[in-house]
C-alpha cells in the first residue's frame, strides 16, 4: 500500500539539476527500465509491461530546471557509497519506482486514475508484439513467484537484487517511495539466494523479440474501419448536398433517398391526370375519376414542392391526419386532383388510392406549409362528392366532384327554411360559407345539398378534408335526407355531432327506431340512434337519443365507440332515460328496436317489466337502475354502452 502523506519538509533536500537527471537516465537507462519492468504487475502482460517500463523511465525526468522550493514526497536520498549514479540517479530511480508502484494500484470509480495506471502514450508499437527473450526454467519459476507478490514486495526484491542495497537502505527507499509498511515488504521479498537471476535476459526489456499481432483480427479491424470511414464520408456528402437537389423544394427537409421509385413518385411530370369526362364512363366513381383542375395545375415548381414536402415534411410544415391515416410518402406517382390559388393560400390536392393529401403554402411566398392527410379508400359516388380546399376565418370552401351539377346551402337547425343555391366556379369550387362551429353555442349548422349522379346528397363539415354524408333510415336501408320529417329529426340531433368531429367520419346515419307515448298524456317521444361510421371502419361511434315532445334538442341517452349496434351487423339498439313528467313525477323510460319482445328494469328502488319494446316505470329522482331486454328469439340483450 502506498503512503500518500509526506514527511516534514525540513528534511527534504533540493531537486537535482535537470541536466543531472537527464544524464542519469541516459547513462542508466537499461537499469531503470529493468527495475520498472520487474516492479510492474505481471498481469499487464509482457508487451504492455515493456512499453510501460520504457514510458516510466522516460517520464522520470523532472519538469523544472532547478527549484529550491519544489521537492518530492519523502525527499531525495543523499549520495551513498552504493549509489554509484549519484543524487541524480537516486532521484530518477525513486520516481521510476513510485510510478511503477502506482501502476499496480487497482482502478476505482472513487478517484481519478493516475497517469501511471493508464496505457502509455509513448512509446508505441503498431502491428507488433514486443517481449524480452525467453529464459530457462529457473527464470520462469522466478517470474511466476514474482507474480504472487504485491508491488512493494517486488520492489524490495528488485532493490536488493539489482541495486545491491542493504535491508535498512531498502526500507528507507521504500519509505521514500510511499510504501506504508516497508518492513513487511522486505519480509515478503523472500530468500536472496536467487538474486542473480534478476540480471537474466528474461527480465531485460531493452533486448526484445518481436512478433506480429493477430493478423486475421487486424484485417477485420482494418476492413471495419474502412467501412466506417466510407459510411461517414457518404453521410457527410449527403449532408453537404444543397437543399435544391431536385429543384426548389420549399419547406421540404433535406433529401434522404435517391432511387428510381422515389424519384418517380416525386416527379411532377409523372403525376396521373384523369380526363375531364372519365367519371362518366368509369366503372369506379370515386376520387380516381376526378380530373385535374385549378389555375396552377401545370405549375411544375409548385407540384414539385408539394410532392417533396409530402415525402419528407420539414420542421416548418404543420402535418395533420385523420385517425387511422398513414402519413408516409406516396408508394408511386400520385394523381393530381387540384392545384390553384384559393383565398390566401396556394393549394394542391393529391390522391394515391388510399389517401387524399392537401398541401397548402402561403400565397405571398413566406415560409411554412401545411400538409393534411385523409383516408379515402372505399369511397363511392355518394362519399366522394367534395373535398375541403380552404378554411379562413370560420369559413370553408369545397371542391365539388365533377358529377355535381348543383349546390345548395342549408341550415339544419331551420328544417323548414329554403336552401340557398351556391354557384360553382368553372373548376367546381364553392364560394366560402360558414362552417359549423367546433364548440360553444349551437345556433346554426350549415350543410351542403349536392345534386348530381341521380340524387341529392346532404354533407356537412366535421373538421376534415372529406365532408361527412348525412343519411336517414334503418341499418342496411340508409337513404339520403330529403323528407321534411327527416330534416326535422336532424334539426334536433345535429348539435350532438361535435362529439364525432375530427374522428375520420365517413357517414352519419340517423334512425328513428321507436316512438313512445309518454305517461300522463304528455305526448309522444321519439327514440333515435345515430351511427357515425369512419373511413378506417374500426372506431365507429353510436349514440342513442331521446326526443321529448316540444324539446328543441334531443338528449343523449347512451353512447358507444367501436360498437356494431345500429349497423348492418347488429341492426338493433336499446336505451333508457330518467324522465320527469309535467306533473313532476319521475319515470324510467326505455325503448328498443323492433327485435325486442320485452323489457325489464330493476335496482335503485325500481322494479318493473313490460311486454313489447317500450317501458315506462315510476322511479325516485336520481334512481340508478339496470335495464335489459329479451329479443323475439328468446335471447337476452343489454343496453347500448
Amino acid at each position: 500500500m502506498l503512503n500518500v502523506t509526506a514527511p516534514d519538509t525540513a528534511t527534504r533536500p533540493l531537486l537535482p539539476d535537470v541536466e543531472q537527471a537527464e544524464a542519469a537516465i541516459v547513462e542508466h537507462y537499461p537499469r531503470l527500465v529493468r527495475l520498472a519492468y520487474l516492479v510492474l504487475p505481471p498481469a499487464l502482460g509482457r508487451h504492455r509491461r515493456v512499453l510501460t517500463a520504457h514510458s516510466l523511465a522516460q517520464r522520470a525526468l523532472p519538469r523544472g530546471r532547478r527549484d529550491a522550493a519544489a521537492t518530492v514526497r519523502g525527499g531525495v536520498p543523499g549520495q551513498r557509497g552504493d549509489d554509484v549514479g549519484g543524487p541524480g540517479y537516486a532521484y530518477v530511480r525513486l520516481r521510476v519506482l513510485r510510478s511503477a508502484l502506482e501502476a499496480g494500484l487497482p482502478l476505482t470509480f472513487r478517484a481519478m486514475p493516475r497517469r501511471a495506471q493508464l496505457p502509455p502514450a509513448l512509446p508505441q508499437a503498431w502491428g507488433l508484439r514486443l517481449f524480452p527473450r525467453s529464459g530457462g526454467a529457473e527464470e520462469l519459476a522466478l517470474d511466476q513467484w514474482l507474480a504472487t507478490l504485491g508491488g512493494p514486495g517486488r520492489a524490495a526484491c528488485v532493490l536488493r537484487a539489482l541495486e545491491r542495497l542493504s535491508e535498512p537502505e531498502v526500507i528507507r527507499v521504500l519509505t521514500e517511495a510511499g510504501v506504508a509498511d516497508p518492513a513487511a515488504a522486505v519480509a515478503e521479498s523472500g530468500d536472496p539466494a536467487h538474486d542473480t537471476l534478476f540480471t537474466s535476459s528474461e527480465f531485460d526489456p531493452c533486448v526484445l523479440q518481436a512478433r506480429p499481432t493477430d493478423l486475421l483480427r487486424r484485417r477485420r479491424l482494418v476492413r471495419a474501419a474502412l467501412a466506417a470511414g466510407a459510411a461517414l464520408a457518404v453521410c457527410g456528402a449527403l449532408l453537404a448536398l444543397p437543399g435544391g437537389g431536385w429543384g426548389a423544394d420549399g419547406a421540404a427537409a433535406p433529401p434522404y433517398a435517391r432511387n428510381a421509385a422515389a424519384e418517380q413518385a416525386l416527379d411532377p411530370a409523372r403525376l396521373v391526370r384523369a380526363a375531364a369526362s372519365r367519371w362518366s364512363t368509369s366503372s369506379r366513381t370515386d376520387f380516381s375519376a376526378w380530373p385535374a383542375r385549378g389555375d396552377r395545375a401545370d405549375d411544375a415548381d409548385l407540384l414539385r414542392r408539394a410532392l417533396a414536402v409530402w415525402a419528407r415534411p420539414g420542421s416548418g410544415v404543420v402535418v395533420s391526419a385523420t385517425p387511422g391515416t398513414p402519413t408516409g410518402p406516396p408508394m408511386g406517382p400520385a394523381q393530381l386532383l387540384y392545384a390553384g390559388t384559393v383565398d390566401q393560400a396556394v393549394v394542391v390536392l393529391l390522391y394515391d388510392g388510399l389517401r387524399v393529401v392537401r398541401y397548402a403554402e402561403p400565397r405571398d411566398g413566406t415560409a411554412g406549409a401545411a400538409l393534411d392527410f385523409a383516408r379515402t379508400d372505399g369511397a363511392s359516388a355518394a362519399t366522394a362528392t367534395g373535398l375541403v380546399l380552404s378554411r379562413v376565418d370560420g369559413n370553408v370552401r369545397y371542391l365539388a366532384a365533377p358529377w355535381v351539377t348543383g349546390v345548395a346551402l342549408r341550415d339544419l337547425l331551420k328544417p323548414a327554411g329554403a336552401p340557398a343555391a351556391l354557384r360553382l366556379t368553372s373548376d367546381g369550387v364553392t364560394p366560402p360559407f360558414e362552417s359549423p362551429a367546433p364548440g360553444g353555442s349551437c345556433t346554426s349548422w350549415n350543410a351542403l345539398s349536392l345534386t348530381g349522379d341521380g340524387g341529392a346528397r346532404l354533407v356537412t363539415d366535421l373538421g376534415e378534408l372529406t365532408p361527412a354524408r348525412l343519411t336517414s333510415g334503418a341499418p342496411g336501408a340508409e337513404r339520403d335526407v330529403t323528407e321534411a320529417a327527416e330534416f326535422g329529426d336532424w334539426a334536433r340531433i345535429v348539435c350532438l355531432l361535435p362529439s364525432v368531429r375530427s374522428h375520420g367520419v365517413r357517414t352519419v346515419n340517423a334512425w328513428t327506431y321507436a316512438k313512445q307515448p309518454l305517461p300522463e298524456g304528455d305526448g309522444t317521444a321519439a327514440w333515435l340512434c345515430t351511427r357515425a361510421e369512419t373511413w378506417q371502419g374500426t372506431a365507429d361511434r353510436v349514440q342513442a337519443q331521446f326526443l321529448a315532445p316540444g324539446a328543441p334538442l334531443a338528449a343523449q341517452a347512451a353512447k358507444s365507440e367501436g360498437s356494431v349496434a345500429c349497423g348492418p351487423r347488429e341492426p338493433r339498439v336499446l336505451a333508457g332515460v330518467l324522465w320527469k313528467s309535467r306533473a313532476g313525477q319521475w319515470y324510467v323510460l326505455a325503448a328498443g328496436s323492433a327485435q325486442f319482445a320485452s323489457l325489464s328494469v330493476s335496482g335503485g328502488g325500481v322494479n318493473g317489466s313490460a311486454n313489447g319494446n317500450r317501458l315506462a316505470v315510476k322511479a325516485p329522482a336520481g334512481a340508478e337502475v339496470e335495464l335489459s331486454g329479451k329479443l323475439t328469439d328468446g335471447t337476452k340483450a343489454g343496453v347500448l354502452r
